[in-house]
């Protein structure tokens, strides 16, 4: 199994903007659709960080969801509005042994 961490760093009081827009993607079904998914924030180090954590059985099927996902105009539409909450961003791709 994969674990693919999204880590978002966002713009100081954003936070409430950017759970709101995840709930958002997460009830419209928006997100690539993986075997878990969970959102998660920051309780020490780094500050207002928001991390989407999804698995995948294989990296071929997280490619497969993003292409499929990413292309969607209302996916755009909803990311245009999130990612001006963000400042930065970075992904780490992690397997379980």
């Amino acid at each position: 199994m994969y674990i693919v961490r999204d880590i978002f760093h966002l713009k100081f009081g954003q936070f409430r903007e950017a759970k709101a827009l995840m709930n958002e993607a997460l009830e419209k079904e928006m997100l690539p659709k993986a075997k878990t998914t969970r959102i998660l924030s920051d309780f020490t180090g780094d500050s207002y960080r928001m991390i989407l954590e999804t698995g995948y059985d294989s990296l071929a099927d997280f490619e497969k969801e993003l292409a499929s996902d990413m292309a969607k105009g209302e996916w755009q539409s909803w990311y245009a509005k999130f990612k001006e909450q963000v400042t930065s961003s970075h992904r780490e791709i992690l397997k379980l042994v």
